[in-house]
């Protein structure tokens, strides 16, 4: 089935309303990253491995334009980004979700067909070892002289790149953060658990110590790039794995470190968050308690039940699960977006469709299609006057 045949015109007016908050339509958008590239043989005919494309800047540049030309070329066709190749391309030190862990001590590990990842650094009694690392001095940390140091070479090779007439620049390297627990969960595993029982005292002065870290990592950085830190009244921040604790324990030992991340930025926000997975119980504190108004979520979701939880004017992105974009037919693609838009997620006006959650490398285009058709014809508010060419 041809792609929708949507023009930038359209696309560009369904944001607007939507940022207005007057909507016509739902809004479609995919969470992408270049293991599209990396990780699909079809798309990476050189056999670019994340290993290549961590330590040769000329490989992460023509990595992240194969990325730029799918993505602008293909992917958009099913979504309401604009078609098209952009004047600007931003690269950037491309570090996947190990940063944070690494920048603790964790080795990073490269294995076959899967993003980077990070070994168990704090497993049984090593269990204090992190407190060795001198959070006070971040710019003398290894994983970031490294990272600095491949910010500098992206940057001389992507002096020499000729593309379309495009011009390009370099981000700064580890402007990010996961989140004081997942990153406790990536270096100590599922013995941190246990710690939450028998070592409480542990739990706490970890979680303290890692976003302690982390934040003078920031500040330092920003100040390296000229960059103001915490600039304007908004903050975001994901923290998956409050997906594994109760409500009770997110409260007792997650939620202040949360609140005073955000209140680095303030204390009204509104701020958004990440979570995925089956963390959703958590979402009606997080809104009441630290000013969060848009949740970028994965699944499971119950979409009705948590636009009663959250009411009416809480920004809500999600959409079709990645397990069912990846295997299942355009038929149940279509049929789930088509669910879960007549959930009571549209009421309000603030639901974007996206998937649940980053789309995963080789997924059939006529499952994208198949989805974004659904929206196209059940995502619709009542005073929508859109035109729609159909093909």
């Amino acid at each position: 089935m041809p792609a929708p045949r949507i023009t930038n015109e359209e696309k560009a007016r369904v944001w607007e309303t939507y940022q207005a908050r007057r909507p016509i339509r739902v809004p479609v958008r995919y969470g992408v990253n270049p293991r599209l590239i990396l990780l699909n043989p079809a798309l990476n005919p050189k056999g670019y491995t994340y290993e290549d494309y961590f330590h040769n800047a000329a490989v992460l540049i023509d990595v992240q334009l194969a990325f730029m030309e799918h993505q602008t070329q293909v992917l958009n066709r099913y979504c309401d980004n604009p078609l098209g190749r952009p004047k600007t391309l931003t690269f950037y030190v491309d570090t996947q979700n190990m940063y944070d862990s690494a920048y603790f001590g964790a080795p990073v590990s490269f294995r076959d067909g899967q993003v980077p990842d990070v070994e168990g650094h704090l497993r049984g009694r090593d269990k204090n070892r992190i407190f060795e690392v001198d959070i006070d001095h971040p710019m003398d940390n290894p994983f970031v002289r490294q990272c600095l140091k491949r910010h500098e070479d992206l940057v001389k090779a992507a002096g020499k790149v000729s593309c379309h007439g495009m011009t390009f620049n370099v981000a700064p390297p580890l402007l990010g953060f996961d989140g004081p627990l997942t990153i406790a969960t990536n270096l100590r595993g599922t013995e941190l658990f246990v710690d939450l029982y028998e070592d409480p005292a542990y739990v706490r002065r970890l979680l303290e110590f890692i976003q302690r870290g982390v934040i003078l990592r920031q500040k330092a950085l920003h100040r390296h790039f000229g960059r103001k830190w915490a600039d304007g009244p908004s903050g975001s921040l994901a923290d998956d794995s409050v997906q594994l604790i109760s409500t009770d324990m997110y409260r007792d030992f997650v939620l202040p470190l949360h609140r005073a991340w955000y209140a680095q930025w303030s204390i009204e926000g509104p701020h958004m968050i990440h979570l995925c997975g089956n963390a959703t119980r958590h979402f009606p504190t997080i809104h009441e308690e630290l000013h969060v108004e848009s949740f970028d979520t994965g699944f499971p979701v119950n979409f009705g039940w948590l636009r009663e939880a959250l009411g009416d004017d809480v920004e809500i992105s999600g959409g079709v699960e990645v397990t069912l974009l990846l295997g299942g037919t355009p038929r149940q693609v279509y049929d789930r977006a088509r669910e879960i838009l007549a959930s009571g997620i549209m009421r309000g006006g603030r639901f974007i469709l996206t998937e649940a959650n980053n789309l995963p490398p080789r997924c059939p285009e006529t499952n994208l299609e198949a989805m974004y058709r659904a929206c196209l014809d059940h995502g619709r508010y009542p005073t929508a006057e859109l035109p729609i060419q159909k093909t």
